[in-house]
C-alpha cells in the first residue's frame, strides 16, 4: 500500500538532500526513492524495458552506467517517468531526486575534463588533409582526398577523435598523398611557361564529328551530332558531299560552324573537346561559345506517326535558352564538375574561372535534354512537339591559361625559395641547383616546418628532419627527391596529422586552428596565425571580428559543403539512383540531382549568411532554386540554370530542409520511401530527438511496390505490438507528413507502383514510355506525440515551428560537434542553454549561434 503524499514527501526530501554529489556508489537514500517510485515497473521481475533499477549502482567511469543514469535523470526530469497513469512523486522530492544525479555526474564529467579535455585528441580527416595541402602548398586544384581511406563517424561526424584511428594503411597513404602533392607543385620548367590562349574548334574534334556518320551500331538519329552554320542545317557536310569545316583558309565561315546535338551527353553520344588536355595542373580560363537550336520532326510523309524523331537537316533558331554542364574528364569516363551556363538562342561565348588538372579534357552536356536507352520500345525524346524538338549546337572551345601569379609558384618557393633550376638529367622536368646540399637544407626545411606546423616550432622540431634528408643524399638521391623526402615526413609527423590541443584553456594558437577547422576547414591563416603570435586571438572582440571575416570569405563554403555531407548526409546524395521503372521521370537526370545538391547547400549558406532564425530549417517563405527545380516542385517559372534564393507562393509545402529533393532523396533508396526511416532521419537530425534503436526481434517494414497495401497499413499492424508504439509514437508522425513527396522529392496524391494497372501516361528522361501506375492514395495526416492532429506538411512544419528554442538547440548540437571534436555531454547542457539564452532575442539566428558558440567555454576549452 503506498503511502500518504505528505509522509512521502517528508521521507523521499530527507533521503535526497543528504545525498553527496560527487560519484559514489548508490546510496541507500537514493535506492529508497528509486523503490518507492520505480521498483514497481523496474524490479528484477517486472524489468520494463529490460531495465532493473533494483539492482543498478552508480558507476559513472562506466560509459554504459553512466548513460543508464542520463537516461533515468532525463525521463524523470521530462515527466516522462512515472508514467502519466501513476501518481506524481512529490515535486521538491522529484527535484532532489534529478539534482543529486545531475551533481553526482557532472562532478564526475567535470574531473575527467580537467585531466583529459572534453574532445579525444584527433588526426585530420580527408577533407581537412586535402584542404592543409592546398593551402600550405597554394595549389587548388590537389586532389587527395578520395585517395585516403574513409573516415570513421562517430556522433554523425568525421571529426572526433575515437572514429579517426591511424593506422599503417592510413598513413601509407598519407605518404603517398604527400609526395603527389609536393611533386604538383614542383616547376615544370626553368623559364616561366608561356600563357597561351587557343581556340579549339568542335569541327576539328573526332567526338564531335564522329557521330554524324551512322554505323551498324547506330542508325538513331538522336543518337547522331549533326553540322550547323549559324542557324542552318547542312546536309551536304553531313553526307560528307563537302568537307567537314572550312578551315583556316576561310576563317569568317569557321566561326560560324558548330556541331549540334539532339540529346546529353550520355553514352553513347559523349562529345568532348579531346584536342586539349590540360599540359599542367593549374589556374585557366575556358570559354565555350555554345547556343540553343531547334530541330525540324521528321519529314517522312510514309511515317507521320514518327513525327518525334529528329531531322538533322531542318535546323532553326531555338526558341529558348538550353542549360548546359562543363566537366573536365579523365579517361576513362573520370568526370568533375567545373560549371554551368545558359546556351541562348544567340550564340554567344561562356567564361568558367577553373582549375585543371594535367591531362583533363573538358566535355559539356546540354542538361536538359534527353539521353536514349533502350527497353520495350523504340526510344522517343519527351521534349519532342509535333514540329520539332530543341538541341544545343557548340562552335569551339577557348582555353586561356596555365595563369601563374609568380614563376616559380608560391609553392615551388616554399619548397625552394630562390635556388637556381636547370634540366633534369633524365631531360623531363628540372632539377633544383645546390652547391651547398647540407647548407642549403637547413634554412628551406625550417622555413617550411614554420609554415606547416600550426603553432610556433623549437629550434629542435626545425632540424629533426634533416637526419632524413642527410640520409636521402647519402643513399644517392639528388637535392630536390633528399629534400621531398624530408617535406613528406613533415606532412605526415604526428605535428601536421593531428590537431595538437591540451586539457584547460587553449591558447591562442590551438583557438586559431580550432576556428579555422570550423569555419574553413583547414588550417589558420596568416592573419589568424599572427593574431595567435601576439596573444590576441582569444579577445572576445577579437574572436567576433575573426569569426566574421571567416564565414565572409569564400572558403566559409568548405565548412557549408563538409557540415551539410555529414549532418544531412549530403555526400550520399548520389549513392542511390531512382529506380528506371518506377521514376523514368528522374532516372539519368543529373541537372536535378546536381541542382538539388547545390540547392540545399546555398540554402544553408543564406541563412548563415543572413543569420535568418534555426526555424527556417523546418519553414521558410523562400527557396534556392533554377529552374529545373521550379519545375519539379510544380511552382512558379524561373528562369536559367543558376540557383538563387526565390519567394515562395503562400501556403506552398516548399520551404526549409524537410521538403528539399536532396533531403529527401538521401532519406530514399530509390525505389521506395519509408516513414520509419524518414520519421527517424528528422528525429535525430533536425529535431535533436534521437529514437531509440529498434528491437532486434522486430523486423523491418518493407513497402510494397506492388501497390496492394501501403506502408501505412503496414505500420497500423506494427505499432500494436507493446514494444514498438513506444518509439513509433515519435517517430511516425514526421515519416507520415512526409508522404507526401517521392524519392526525388517530388509531389506525389499516389504511390507509384508496378505490376497490373494502366500505366501512367508519360515519357522518362530515357525516352521509355512510363511502365508504372498510380495505385492508392497517400495519407499524410498523423498526430503530434502530444496528441495534436495535423492534415498534411504544412500542419506538421507549423507544429514544428512551435518549439523554435528546441529546432536551435539541436542545430546548435551538430554545430558543437563539428566545431570542437565532441557531443554536448550531460555537464555541457549548461552551457549549451546560455548559447541559446544569448541567440534567443534574435529568433536564434544560425550566424548568432556560430558567434556564441566560439565564444563559448565550449569552444576556448579541450
Amino acid at each position: 500500500m503506498r503511502s500518504a503524499p505528505t509522509f512521502r514527501a517528508a521521507v523521499l526530501l530527507a533521503a535526497l538532500f543528504s545525498l553527496p554529489l560527487a560519484a559514489a556508489p548508490l546510496t541507500q537514500e537514493l535506492r529508497r526513492f528509486l523503490e518507492i517510485e520505480c521498483a514497481d515497473c523496474h524490479d528484477a521481475t517486472e524489468k520494463k524495458g529490460g531495465l532493473d533499477l533494483t539492482a543498478l549502482t552508480l558507476e559513472p567511469a562506466n560509459p554504459k552506467n553512466f548513460a543508464l543514469w542520463v537516461k533515468v535523470h532525463d525521463r524523470a526530469a521530462t515527466g516522462e517517468m512515472p508514467p502519466k497513469k501513476r501518481e506524481r512523486p512529490p515535486a521538491e522530492a522529484l527535484a532532489a531526486f534529478t539534482k543529486s544525479i545531475a551533481g553526482a555526474l557532472t562532478q564526475f564529467e567535470g574531473e575527467r575534463f580537467a585531466r583529459e579535455g572534453r574532445a579525444t585528441q584527433r588526426r585530420l580527416n580527408r577533407y581537412e588533409y586535402e584542404n592543409a595541402l592546398r593551402d600550405l602548398l597554394a595549389a587548388p586544384w590537389l586532389q587527395v582526398r578520395d585517395t585516403l581511406p574513409e573516415d570513421g563517424e562517430a556522433f554523425r561526424f568525421n571529426k572526433v577523435g575515437d572514429a579517426l584511428d591511424v593506422s599503417h594503411v592510413q598513413m601509407a597513404r598519407y605518404l603517398a598523398a604527400a609526395d603527389y602533392a609536393l611533386r604538383q607543385v614542383l616547376a615544370t620548367s626553368a623559364e616561366r611557361p608561356p600563357t597561351t590562349t587557343k581556340r579549339y574548334y568542335a569541327r576539328d574534334q573526332r567526338s564531335f564529328t564522329g557521330p554524324m556518320t551512322f554505323t551498324v551500331f547506330n542508325t538513331a538519329p538522336e543518337r547522331a551530332t549533326f553540322p550547323v552554320l549559324g542557324t542552318a542545317g547542312q546536309p551536304d557536310v553531313r553526307s560528307k558531299k563537302q568537307p567537314i569545316t572550312a578551315g583556316a583558309k576561310d576563317p569568317a565561315t569557321r566561326d560560324l560552324e558548330a556541331v549540334g546535338m539532339p540529346a546529353g551527353s550520355y553514352e553513347p553520344l559523349e562529345p568532348k573537346f579531346n584536342q586539349f588536355r590540360a599540359p599542367l595542373a593549374g589556374h585557366y580560363k575556358i570559354r565555350i561559345n555554345a547556343y540553343s537550336v531547334w530541330i525540324g520532326p521528321n519529314g517522312n510523309p510514309k511515317r507521320p506517326d514518327q513525327w518525334f524523331i529528329p531531322d538533322l537537316d531542318n535546323i532553326a533558331a531555338g526558341r529558348r535558352p538550353e542549360p548546359v554542364t562543363v566537366y573536365s574528364e579523365t579517361p576513362p569516363r573520370q568526370l568533375r564538375w567545373l560549371g554551368k551556363f545558359d546556351a541562348a538562342p544567340t550564340a554567344a561565348p561562356h567564361e568558367i574561372d577553373t582549375w585543371l588538372l594535367a591531362g583533363e579534357m573538358i566535355r559539356p552536356d546540354p542538361a536538359r535534354l534527353f539521353r536514349s536507352r533502350p527497353g520495350a520500345g523504340r526510344w522517343q525524346n519527351p521534349l519532342a512537339e509535333k514540329d520539332g524538338q530543341p538541341g544545343v549546337a557548340f562552335r569551339w572551345l577557348e582555353v586561356e591559361g596555365p595563369l601563374y601569379d609568380s614563376w616559380p609558384t608560391a609553392g615551388h618557393q616554399l619548397l625552394f625559395g630562390d635556388l637556381p633550376l636547370k634540366p633534369a638529367a633524365s631531360g623531363t622536368g628540372v632539377e633544383i641547383v645546390s652547391v651547398q646540399p647540407a647548407k642549403d637544407a637547413e634554412p628551406l626545411l625550417r622555413n617550411f616546418v614554420a609554415r606547416a606546423y600550426r603553432r610556433p616550432v623549437s629550434d629542435h622540431e626545425a632540424k629533426r628532419f634533416l637526419p632524413v634528408i642527410d640520409a636521402a643524399l647519402k643513399a644517392g638521391s639528388n637535392f630536390t627527391d633528399a629534400m621531398l623526402t624530408g617535406y613528406t615526413a613533415v606532412l605526415c609527423s604526428p605535428e601536421f596529422v593531428c590537431i595538437e590541443e591540451h586539457p584547460g584553456k587553449l591558447d591562442d594558437h590551438a583557438v586559431a586552428s580550432r576556428l579555422s577547422f570550423f569555419l574553413w576547414n583547414s588550417p589558420p591563416d596568416a592573419e589568424l596565425r599572427t593574431l595567435a603570435a601576439d596573444r590576441r586571438l582569444r579577445r572576445p572582440e577579437v574572436l567576433r571580428a575573426q569569426t566574421d571575416r571567416l564565414l565572409n570569405d569564400p572558403r566559409a563554403r568548405r565548412f557549408v559543403d563538409a557540415f551539410l555531407d555529414y549532418w544531412l548526409d549530403l555526400r550520399k546524395v548520389v549513392a542511390t539512383a531512382p529506380d528506371s521503372n518506377l521514376y523514368p521521370d528522374y532516372y539519368l537526370d543529373d541537372l536535378l540531382t546536381e541542382s538539388a545538391l547545390e540547392e540545399t547547400q546555398l540554402f544553408f549558406a543564406e541563412l548563415l549568411r543572413a543569420d535568418l532564425p534555426a526555424r527556417h530549417l523546418v519553414s521558410s517563405d523562400f527557396a534556392m532554386l533554377n529552374e529545373r527545380l521550379a519545375v519539379h516542385y510544380g511552382l512558379p517559372p524561373v528562369d536559367g540554370v543558376a540557383v538563387r534564393r526565390v519567394s515562395l507562393p503562400p501556403d506552398s509545402p516548399r520551404g526549409g530542409l524537410l521538403t528539399q529533393a536532396a533531403v529527401l532523396k538521401v532519406t530514399a533508396n530509390g525505389t521506395t520511401t519509408s516513414p520509419v526511416i524518414r520519421g527517424a532521419w528528422i528525429m535525430e537530425r533536425i529535431l535533436g530527438r534521437p529514437p531509440p534503436p529498434p528491437p532486434p526481434s522486430v523486423p523491418a517494414i518493407e513497402p510494397d511496390i506492388r501497390g496492394a497495401s501501403t506502408v501505412r497499413q503496414q505500420l497500423d499492424k506494427h505499432r500494436t505490438l507493446e514494444t514498438c508504439h513506444a518509439c513509433h509514437v515519435y517517430i511516425d508522425p514526421p515519416g507520415f507528413a512526409l508522404e507526401s513527396f517521392d524519392v526525388m522529392g517530388g509531389w506525389r496524391d499516389r504511390y507509384r507502383a508496378t505490376g497490373e494497372g494502366k500505366p501512367d501516361a508519360g515519357i522518362g528522361k530515357g525516352g521509355q514510355k512510363f511502365a508504372f501506375h498510380s495505385a492508392l492514395p497517400v495519407d499524410c495526416s498523423g498526430e503530434m506525440p502530444d496528441g495534436r492532429p495535423f492534415g498534411d506538411i504544412r500542419e506538421f512544419k507549423r507544429r514544428l515551428r512551435d518549439d523554435e528554442p528546441q529546432i536551435a538547440r539541436s542545430l546548435a548540437k551538430q554545430l558543437i560537434v563539428y566545431a570542437t571534436g565532441a557531443p554536448v555531454r550531460f555537464s555541457d547542457r549548461a552551457a549549451l542553454e546560455r548559447i541559446l539564452q544569448r541567440t534567443a532575442p534574435g529568433h536564434h539566428g544560425v550566424r548568432a549561434l556560430v558567434h556564441e558558440i566560439v565564444q563559448s567555454e565550449l569552444f576556448l576549452n579541450k
